[in-house]
C-alpha cells in the first residue's frame, strides 16, 4: 500500500531559503507540545513534530487554529494536509507554520520511521529538491493561478507569482520576497513582505538626547493571524507619516525586525518592525484584511483585572468633563487630560481618562459607543482606565456588541442609574469571592521566593494566603496633604503650617495616611508587607488620622488595641513584588495591593478537586 504521506517534503524544506510553491504535503502528527506564550496577556501556541513518513520537522499552528489542538482533532498520529503555511529559520532550524488545514482519514497507525533530519543534515542549507516533491508540484505560468491551487495554495500568503500576490499591487515592482503572515515574521528573515491593515497611529514625537535631536512615531499593523507595531526614526517620519493612514492596508517589505521592546507597546507580539531608508510601503486596494479585532472586557468585570493590565473595552460615554492638565514629570509642562464616564448592560460605570490632543479634540454631545482597544487598567478609586498613545478608539464601529449597546441604551440605559467603582467596592467584591482569584492560582510565601518573584527587572504580581504576625506601630502612617482634591503628597511642619510643595499650600494640619508595614506568614515562611491606605484601613479597621489621634492624646490602650485585633487574621493578599536596593545590596520589596477574607468554599472546592485527581 503507497504511502498517503508527501515524502520527500522535509527534505525540501530543510535545504530551501523559501518556501515550497504549489505543495500541499499530507504529513503526520507525530507529536502536539503546548507552548506557553510570553507576557501575561500572551495566547498558548502548539508546537508539532510533522513527518513526511522518512523525516519529520518541526511545525507551530497559527493561533486561530488552536481549538483544533484542544478539541484533539489534532493529536498523535493524525494525517493533516497543509492547505497554507509558510516556513521560517531560526537559529538554524527549519519551522513551517501552519496557517490552515485539512483532515486526511487514517487508522491511527504510525507511518515508517522517520528520523530527525535536523541530525541527519546538520545546519547544512544547500542540497536540491528531491525530486518526490518536486514532481508533485504542478506547473504554473508566471502570474497565473487561482485562489485554491497552482502557485496561490496558500492563499492571502501564497507566492508572489500566483493570486496571492493580487490585490492591489503595483505590476513590475522589484520582487523582495513572498507575502508573510505577521505571526510568521523573526528577525532570522531577509525577504519578506506583509499585506496589513494599519490600526493605530501615533501622533509624531520629538526627542533630544546625547546624540542631537529626533523625531518618532509609530503604527500598529494587522493581519488576519496578528500584529505587529512598526517605528519610525527620523527621515522615515518624513517618508512615512503621510502615506500610512488608519484603517487602510499597505504592502510593507525591506524593514529590520527586531525584538520588541515591550515597555514601549501593548501589542501581542515578541517582535517588532523598524524602518529604514530603504523601506518600501505601498498602498492596497485589498479589503480582505481584517478590521481591529477586540476582546472585550465588560465594565462590571473589570475588579477582575489587575492594576497596570491592557484591555479592550466597549461603552456608551454618558459623561464627558471639561478639559483639564496635568505636569508632566518629565518635561515639567502642562499635559492636556479630559475624564469620560463609559457604562454598559452591567449597570456599572467606569472613568476613562483622555491625555494630549485626544483629550483635547475630543467631543461625544450624542452619547455616542466608543470601542477602546488597549487601554491601561489603574487602581484609583477602585477601578479607572487610562488611554495612552498605544491604544485605540473606534466611534459607533460598525460590530454586533455596538449595535446592541445602542439599542440597550436608547431603550432603557439612558434612564438608568449607575454604580461607580469604589475602592470598598472592588475589596467587598474580591471577599464575597466575585472578584477574588481562583485557590489554583494561589502561591505559597516559599513558592515566591523560590521562583524568585520580583528580582527581575519587571513588577511580578501574585496572590499568597497568609496570616497577619506582626504589625509595626512606631511608623504607621505619614502626613499627607489636605487638600480635598486628592493631592495625598508628604507635607512637612514648618511651624505656622504643614507645607505642600505640589500644591504651593499650607494647611492648619495634615491628613494621616496609612503606610503600614507587617509581618505575614503560612506554612512555607514569612515575609514583611507594605500596605498603603485603603487596603490598610481594611486590615486596621480604622483610618490613620483617627488612628494618629489616639496616638497624640495619649490613650495607649485603645492605639493598641486596633494593632492588636489585626494580629492573627487570615487574608488573601493580592502582591506587587518589586526589586529594589538597600545598603548596595538587590532585595524584594512586597506591596500588598489589595486584601480579601478568605473563600473556604472555594478552597475546599479546589483540595476536593485535587484528591480527586489523585484517584484517578
Amino acid at each position: 500500500m503507497a504511502s498517503p504521506l508527501t515524502a520527500g517534503f522535509c527534505e525540501l524544506v530543510f535545504n530551501s531559503s523559501e518556501p515550497p510553491e504549489g505543495i500541499q504535503p499530507v504529513l503526520q502528527v507525530l507529536s502536539v507540545k503546548k507552548i506557553n506564550a510570553p507576557g501575561a496577556s500572551g495566547t498558548d501556541r502548539y508546537r508539532l513534530i510533522l513527518s513526511d513518513g522518512k523525516y519529520f520537522i518541526q511545525g507551530m499552528i497559527a493561533t486561530q487554529l488552536n481549538h483544533h489542538v484542544e478539541n484533539k482533532e489534532i493529536d498523535k498520529h493524525v494525517l493533516i494536509k497543509l492547505v497554507n503555511y509558510v516556513t521560517n529559520a531560526v537559529q538554524g532550524r527549519k519551522l513551517v507554520i501552519i496557517l490552515n488545514l485539512e483532515f486526511v482519514p487514517w487508522n491511527g497507525e504510525k507511518i515508517g520511521s522517520p528520523q530527525n533530519l535536523e541530525q541527519q543534515q546538520g545546519a547544512s542549507n544547500g542540497g536540491a529538491a528531491p525530486a518526490a516533491v518536486a514532481s508533485a508540484a504542478p506547473k504554473q505560468e508566471p502570474g497565473a493561478g487561482t485562489a485554491n491551487g497552482g502557485g496561490a495554495n496558500r492563499g492571502q500568503f501564497g507566492g508572489r507569482g500566483g493570486a496571492a500576490a493580487k490585490g492591489g499591487r503595483p505590476s513590475g515592482k522589484q520582487d523582495v520576497g513572498p507575502l508573510y503572515p505577521i505571526e510568521g515574521l523573526s528577525p532570522y528573515q531577509n525577504k519578506w513582505t506583509i499585506k496589513a491593515r494599519v490600526t493605530q497611529k501615533s501622533d509624531i514625537k520629538h526627542y533630544s538626547n546625547q546624540r542631537g535631536e529626533g523625531k518618532l512615531f509609530s503604527v500598529t499593523f494587522m493581519d488576519e493571524t496578528g500584529e505587529i507595531r512598526a517605528t519610525g526614526f527620523n527621515e522615515t517620519v518624513d517618508n512615512f507619516y503621510n502615506l500610512l493612514e488608519e484603517g487602510k492596508v499597505f504592502f510593507v517589505s525591506r524593514a529590520r525586525i527586531n525584538i520588541a521592546k515591550k515597555q514601549f507597546s501593548n501589542v501581542n507580539n515578541e517582535y517588532e518592525i523598524m524602518f529604514e531608508n530603504q523601506t518600501e510601503i505601498e498602498p492596497c486596494d485589498d479589503e480582505s484584511v481584517p478590521q481591529v479585532k477586540y476582546n472585550f472586557k465588560g465594565i462590571g468585570d473589570l475588579g477582575e483585572l489587575q492594576k497596570d493590565e491592557l484591555c479592550d473595552v466597549i461603552g456608551v460615554v454618558r459623561e464627558v468633563n471639561e478639559l483639564g492638565s496635568v505636569t508632566s514629570k518629565a518635561t515639567n509642562k502642562p499635559f492636556a487630560k479630559r475624564d469620560i464616564q463609559l457604562v454598559d448592560q452591567s449597570g456599572q460605570a467606569v472613568r476613562l481618562t483622555l491625555w494630549g490632543k485626544q483629550a483635547e479634540t475630543f467631543s461625544a454631545d450624542d452619547q455616542p459607543v466608543i470601542a477602546f482597544k488597549g487601554v491601561k487598567v489603574g487602581d484609583f478609586g477602585g477601578r479607572s482606565l487610562s488611554m495612552f498613545s498605544s491604544a485605540t478608539l473606534s466611534v459607533n464601529p460598525d460590530i454586533p456588541e455596538a449595535h446592541s449597546l445602542r439599542g440597550w441604551f436608547d431603550a432603557e440605559g439612558r434612564n438608568k442609574q449607575f454604580t461607580a467603582y469604589t475602592n470598598s467596592a472592588v475589596n467587598s467584591g474580591a471577599a464575597g469571592g466575585a472578584q477574588g482569584v481562583r485557590p489554583a492560582e494561589i502561591k505559597t510565601i516559599g513558592q515566591a521566593k523560590d521562583e524568585q518573584l520580583g528580582m527581575s527587572d519587571k513588577t511580578d504580581y501574585f496572590t499568597t494566603a497568609a496570616t497577619i504576625a506582626f504589625v509595626k506601630q512606631e511608623t504607621f502612617s505619614y502626613p499627607a496633604c489636605a487638600n480635598p482634591d486628592g493631592c495625598n503628597k508628604k507635607v512637612v511642619d514648618e511651624g505656622s503650617g504643614w507645607r505642600c510643595e505640589k500644591c504651593d499650600r499650607s494647611w492648619d494640619a495634615p491628613i494621616h495616611r496609612y503606610i503600614l508595614s507587617l509581618n505575614v506568614m503560612d506554612h512555607t515562611g514569612q515575609f514583611w508587607i507594605t500596605a498603603f491606605n485603603e487596603t490598610a484601613e481594611q486590615l486596621m479597621e480604622i483610618s490613620a488620622n483617627e488612628l494618629m489621634k489616639l496616638k497624640e492624646e495619649g490613650n495607649d490602650s485603645a492605639f493598641g488595641s486596633f494593632f492588636q485585633k489585626a494580629t492573627g487574621k487570615t487574608y488573601s493578599f493580592q502582591m506587587m513584588a518589586k526589586q529594589d536596593s538597600f545598603n548596595d545590596q538587590p532585595r524584594v520589596r512586597y506591596q500588598c495591593r489589595r486584601v480579601a477574607t478568605p473563600d473556604y468554599a472555594a478552597e475546599s472546592a479546589h483540595l476536593s478537586q485535587l484528591i480527586n485527581q489523585m484517584n484517578l
